[in-house]
């Protein structure tokens, strides 16, 4: 966690608000490693550092669980770093807060990842067991028949293992020349899964766009930009992964 400023942790710690946590300073009613403090720009690593109040020990109070939506460009990268030095998510996602990307998205392929610093909403998420859906519109070269269609909804083989049944329709609206747009929904995530799986029924994938994880859904938000999201889409992100609302979670409220 980086260093913060003593008045923050105060008020993030719940001990005041962040104006009458400078006025406990200014009285030396505050030390740090044992030390009185009356400055107010002293800067503070609340794991390391100790703080206290009146005598009393502060605990470091755990970062606000936070939960970023990005629109993922090709040419990104879906990981935290890169040692080939390509663009990477989190560079898109400037936070106080050490994000993580849940799952992956192909350095090819466009449209919604998140990233967040909620470990059990990552893991949820991206776990088989939790069967949480993801959507993409996909457009493949030529035409596709009824048989392929049948094939990836039911599912083919890849590497020696069915793929599980999928969600698999077509989408006349978003018709390209030459290309044919699919909607198709997955519960598991393989690498490079719908390319490959529409290979292997005989078409190409041009573009590949995810537009949806469970309830939450992409919509206009640009490519290479990024929102945060409400506690009420978290809420409903969470219970869509089985998991209980974050204050349960964490025996405590989420910081604003």
């Amino acid at each position: 966690m980086p260093e913060e400023r003593l008045q923050k942790f105060l008020a993030r710690a719940g001990v005041a608000s962040r104006r009458r946590a400078e006025r406990m300073i200014a009285a030396g009613r505050v030390r740090v490693n044992g030390a009185v403090v009356r400055e107010m720009g002293v800067k503070v690593d609340p794991q390391r550092d100790r703080v206290e109040v009146d005598g009393r020990v502060i605990p470091a109070a755990p970062p606000p669980l936070r939960v970023a939506m990005l629109h993922k460009p090709r040419g990104v990268i879906s990981s935290a770093r890169d040692p080939q030095r390509r663009r990477t998510v989190t560079q898109l996602v400037p936070s106080e807060e050490r994000l993580y990307p849940v799952g992956r998205l192909d350095y090819d392929s466009e449209g919604l990842i998140l990233l967040t610093n909620d470990g059990d909403l990552a893991f949820a998420l991206t776990h088989p067991r939790h069967q949480v859906p993801k959507t993409y519109h996909v457009w493949v070269a030529g035409a596709v028949g009824e048989e392929a269609l049948r094939r990836l909804a039911s599912g083919l083989e890849l590497d020696g293992r069915r793929t599980a049944p999928a969600v698999v329709r077509r989408r006349p609206d978003l018709d390209r020349p030459g290309e044919t747009a699919l909607e198709i929904e997955l519960r598991e995530g393989r690498k490079r899964q719908i390319r490959r799986m529409c290979e292997a029924v005989g078409h190409r994938v041009r573009r590949l766009v995810r537009v949806a994880v469970g309830p939450l859904r992409l919509g206009d938000l640009p490519p290479g930009r990024f929102r945060w999201l409400s506690e009420a889409e978290i809420a409903v992100l969470r219970a869509a992964a089985g998991l209980p609302p974050a204050a349960e979670s964490r025996g405590m409220e989420r910081s604003p």
